[in-house]
């Protein structure tokens, strides 16, 4: 058992500040994540046998529960792998190795969003896009460092102009009063408007679908936008009173974002593969979602 886990065990309260959900949930994750990674275990053993391959590497000596928190931990504070793998008594490249794993195995367990969550059963998304009708869902979209891309067309096309810097971008659509996210768009060029990713995001929705954005979605068909100030021309007092109450209700869309943002690895520049970003943010996505209730795990 690692320092860490022991830690966590003496002091389960102190938990969300270590890897961002309780430890009641943690518990329900390690159970769920491991049943996931027998099964993927007696795949690969029939694959080997049936091939007659022989076992290659050195085996990984941590329990599943070190593993697992090793990479919650890494999602949470965001540390270099040689710093994590120092924390659990692992190599630089095997922190790295457990950690794309178990990332593999979280995304699969904790969806990103409602649509994600049902998108398999065709039958379950209609009514569930029926049933979202009823509601007017907030929209927003959040930008993230990135490193500097080496060629230089691929920094224009990421180089947003608001930023300064070379970013991807995040558009969440939320329920209401930020309850839980009901899609997610990851990884969209800085430079690319907030209005145009929501247009190609409308089309999963029914067509009744009500929205509402900030300014940025000024224009959008079905979405709500608060009064835009003309030229040379201030808003009248109605209007300003009019876009603080519309600002009110749209606050919680903000809320949620920050949730996201306190895992450091959907915050800080972003540092891994370019190829690994929607499954990282997708898996906070889900951390999240469990963390506000949800998204609720078999106990």
């Amino acid at each position: 058992m690692s320092v860490i886990l022991q830690y966590i065990e003496d002091h389960p309260d102190l938990t969300p500040r270590l890897v961002g959900i309780t430890y009641e949930q943690l518990q329900n994750l390690w159970k769920e994540a491991e049943m996931v990674h027998l099964q993927k275990k007696a795949k690969a053993e029939e694959v080997k046998a049936t091939k007659n391959l022989k076992k290659a590497g050195r085996k990984i000596t941590l329990s599943s529960q070190d593993q697992i928190l090793l990479t919650l931990l890494y999602l949470y504070q965001y540390p270099s792998f040689l710093y994590v793998g120092a924390q659990f008594g692992v190599c630089e490249s095997t922190a790295n190795t457990i950690f794309r794993y178990w990332l593999s195995i979280l995304n699969e367990l904790l969806p990103a969003s409602i649509l994600e969550q049902v998108k398999k059963k065709v039958g379950d998304l209609e009514v569930v896009k029926e049933i979202l009708t009823v509601y007017e869902l907030t929209v927003d979209s959040t930008e993230q460092p990135i490193e500097r891309p080496t060629d230089n067309e691929e920094q224009k096309e990421h180089f947003s102009g608001k930023k300064k810097t070379h970013t991807l971008k995040n558009q969440l659509i939320v329920l209401p009063k930020g309850e839980d996210i009901v899609d997610i768009k990851i990884g969209e060029k800085g430079p690319v408007s907030d209005i145009k990713i929501f247009k190609e995001q409308q089309t999963k929705f029914d067509p009744n679908q009500k929205f509402k954005g900030d300014k940025a979605y000024v224009g959008g068909f079905q979405i709500s936008t608060p009064h835009k100030k003309p030229r040379n021309q201030e808003l009248s007092i109605e209007q300003k009173e009019e876009n603080k109450v519309f600002s009110s209700k749209r606050i919680f869309v903000e809320h949620l974002i920050r949730k996201l943002k306190i895992f450091r690895v959907a915050s800080e520049r972003f540092r891994l593969k370019r190829s690994n970003y929607e499954s990282v943010i997708s898996t906070v996505c889900g951390l999240v979602r469990l963390r506000i209730g949800a998204l609720i795990l078999p106990n």
